[in-house]
């Protein structure tokens, strides 16, 4: 049985929880041990959001230590920057195109500037890099916010985990009512997983 430690990153409002719960879910009904822990204090109001999900044949702790993560599943560009340390030397970066500028960023002086080109310096430091449009997919579907069913589709070509398993989970979690778009969602995260096959540092939109 396979052991997988997956850090999901973002800021608060773009879905990490939810994803993380789905993923959890996906791995239990797989017959995976599985281990989870947050941190979400300011979710509401576009704060970091971080959740650690360890599955495995027996899992004991929640936290992923550093270096350990195989895979890293970023909501926002500049996430995945923050939060690369985390991440296996051999280990894959799935990341969101979507870049987030908090405002003060946008004032010369006044704060921390936002990284002129995050997932460039994340290729400096890793080679499996997966760069995912998953807001103009859920644009394309009319529906802001399945960014995050996008990306899971993406992370499923990672796992050795059924497709009828993510989809049993997706339909009976998501909100009622959104369990079309997101099965689609879902799908065409997949399709842009397919793309890169899970072993060449490219965008899975290339």
């Amino acid at each position: 049985m396979m052991k997988q430690d997956i850090l999901i990153v973002g800021v608060g409002g773009q879905g990490v929880l939810l994803a993380s719960e789905l993923l959890s879910s996906v791995a239990m009904e797989a017959g995976y041990d599985v281990k989870k822990s947050e941190v979400h204090g300011m979710a509401q109001r576009g704060g970091v959001v971080s959740s650690h999900v360890r599955l495995g044949e027996r899992v004991y702790s929640p936290l992923i230590p550093e270096g350990r993560a195989n895979v890293l599943l970023a909501f926002e560009q500049s996430e995945a920057l923050r939060w690369i340390h985390f991440l296996r030397p051999d280990g894959a970066a799935i990341i969101n195109s979507k870049k987030l500028v908090p405002p003060i960023a946008l004032l010369k002086g006044k704060g921390p500037a936002y990284p002129e080109d995050p997932v460039g310096g994340i290729r400096k430091r890793i080679s499996r890099v997966f760069v995912v449009p998953a807001e103009s997919i859920a644009r394309e579907l009319e529906n802001p916010r399945i960014e995050n069913t996008v990306l899971l589709g993406t992370l499923s070509c990672f796992l050795e985990i059924p497709g009828s398993v993510w989809e049993s989970v997706i339909t009976r979690r998501v909100p009622k009512g959104t369990e079309d778009v997101n099965l689609r969602a879902f799908r065409s995260g997949i399709e842009r997983g397919r793309h890169s096959d899970g072993t060449r540092g490219t965008d899975a939109h290339a």
